[in-house]
Formats: structure tokens, C-alpha cells, sequence
């Protein structure tokens, strides 16, 4: 498995930064999964640095971001042939950074989630996502991630634009059992109404709201979720983007996103509706081993 890694400057500034707080916990899980990580010059130097990853082998260079590094991780997302083919990427983002906001930065995310593939943004994303591919690959949970999946004190978010709202409600269809575990979940505006509608045709009590809707996302919508995140309120989100349309309250949705990547270490978001189907997948599967 090969996995682009770049992180920006807070997050390996120091001993105790997001990355080398995910190495730590993730570690044994890369080495166990045969994981390849593609990291992006500093990123790479830090960690050598550090002594992050000692004993793994898996661990390549790419150029600095500023030399064309990020561009590198974008094209072979999309795919290059010949073994260089990404099967997805770990960028830990700085809100404030301009540098995640950088045209390469965006198309990075982009193609993730139109090559269905994941691209993991905060720590708790990374942690989750390794502890999950240890779960298809048929190893034992690790009880560190239990916290993770502690669905029951949890709630997550379930965003999807225009026309993504078709997978977001059959993502629910199939996972419902998975997704009311949770102690809550909220929704913008339509998507709420029809996930509960949804909710009511598979026997949720008809005089309760299976999810709590906010507004629409244009008139505000995510911007109160985003709230919900940085107090604390919202532990998870699954996003399900049109990323090949332009959209009048971008600045709404981005703020959404800079919201999760502020509470790194807790909120971990899903950003296709292939990404998160695996994840669900492992979830339950993960659920019937502990």
C-alpha cells in the first residue's frame, strides 16, 4: 500500500507535533499493513530527524512542497503507471498555513475524493484509517483506537451537497444500524429531512428526529455544525462533496473544513462515499470483534 504523507510546519515543528503524535499511535499498525509512505521533503526530514518511524523501511522522499512535492502526491493519485499509483494520502493541515490553501493543496484533496480514494486530514482521520485497514486485513483491533469507535458517546455529521445526496442516503440505507449506534447525528437542512424520512421507513420511532437538522447549507448551515466541532459536540463527519461543480457558499464549506483540521486529534472525516463504505464496513466488522 503506498500512501502520499505531507504535513505542514506546526504539525512537525516539534517533538510532540500532530505527525509524529499519529506515528506513534500508528506505528505498528504501518508496519504490520506494509505501508509505503510517499512524504513530502520536510515532512520526510522531520521524521528522520525524530526517529519516528526507525525500523521501517517504507518511507520514500519526495521533493519540498515548494519544488513541486504536492504536485508529485496529485498526479500519482490520479495514477502514473509503472508503481507510482497512490492508493491514498495523509496530509495533516494548519488552518492558518497559506500553504494548504495553495492550488496543489487543493488539488490534492480534490482527486482524492474524485478517485474515491482517502485523504486523511487530521490525526484522528489517520488513526482511524489505520486501524481500519487493520481490521479488513483480518488483524486484531487495537485497543488504542478503542476511543475511536466509541460510537455510543459520539456524533457525527452527515453532509452531503446537491448531488451526492442519492449516495449519501443509500451510504445510510446500508449502514443504518452502524450510523444509530451513535449517541447523535446532525444534518444541514435537506439532507436531514430525508435521512430522517429514510429513518421512519426502517422503524425509528416516527415522533423522533433520527437526525437533528440545522439550516441549509448556503443559509448557515455549516457554519453551525463547525461549531458543533470546535466545542467538542461533533466527533466525526462524513462529507460527501460534488467536487466538479462550483458552489456559491464555498466559503461556508471550506469554513466547515477548517473547523475539523483545528481539532485534529478529535474529529475524523470522511470524504467520499467509497472512503467511507470501507471505513463502515471495518466499523462493524471491528464492532463484532471487541
Amino acid at each position: 500500500m503506498r500512501i502520499g504523507l505531507a504535513a505542514n510546519r506546526l504539525h512537525h515543528a516539534e517533538p510532540d507535533a500532530a505527525l509524529f503524535r499519529w506515528l506513534r499511535a500508528s506505528g505498528d499498525g504501518l508496519r504490520a499493513l506494509d505501508v509505503t509512505l510517499h512524504a513530502v521533503g520536510r515532512t520526510f526530514d522531520a521524521i528522520v530527524e525524530q526517529r519516528a518511524l526507525d525500523g521501517h523501511a517504507g518511507l520514500v522522499r519526495y521533493p519540498n512542497g515548494r519544488d513541486g512535492g504536492l504536485m508529485k502526491l496529485v498526479a500519482e493519485v490520479v495514477g502514473l503507471g509503472d508503481g507510482r499509483t497512490l492508493d491514498g494520502v495523509v496530509y495533516l493541515i494548519d488552518p492558518v498555513d497559506p500553504s494548504s490553501i495553495f492550488p496543489e493543496a487543493v488539488a490534492l484533496k480534490r482527486q482524492c475524493v474524485i478517485q474515491g480514494k482517502p485523504f486523511l486530514s487530521t490525526v484522528a482521520s489517520a488513526r482511524d484509517w489505520v486501524e481500519c485497514e487493520r481490521i479488513h486485513a483480518g488483524l486484531a483491533p487495537d485497543p488504542g483506537a478503542d476511543g475511536l469507535h466509541a460510537f455510543e458517546t459520539q456524533t457525527v455529521a452527515l453532509i452531503a451537497h446537491d448531488a451526492m445526496k442519492p449516495q449519501m442516503l443509500d451510504f445510510v440505507d446500508r449502514h443504518f444500524a452502524l450510523l444509530s449506534r451513535f449517541a447523535g447525528r446532525v444534518a444541514t437542512g435537506t439532507t436531514g429531512q430525508r435521512l430522517n424520512e429514510l429513518a421512519w421507513r426502517h422503524g425509528w420511532p416516527s415522533d423522533q428526529a433520527w437526525t437533528q437538522r440545522f439550516q441549509s447549507g448556503p443559509l448557515g448551515g455549516d457554519a453551525q455544525i463547525a461549531d458543533r466541532v470546535l466545542d467538542g459536540r461533533c466527533q466525526r463527519a462524513v462529507f460527501f462533496e460534488d467536487p466538479h461543480v462550483a458552489r456559491q457558499h464555498e466559503a461556508d464549506i471550506q469554513l466547515l473544513e477548517r473547523a475539523v483540521t483545528t481539532v485534529t486529534d478529535t474529529v475524523a472525516c470522511l470524504t467520499s462515499p467509497a472512503v467511507a463504505d470501507r471505513w463502515a464496513q471495518a466499523a462493524a466488522r471491528r464492532a463484532a470483534m471487541v
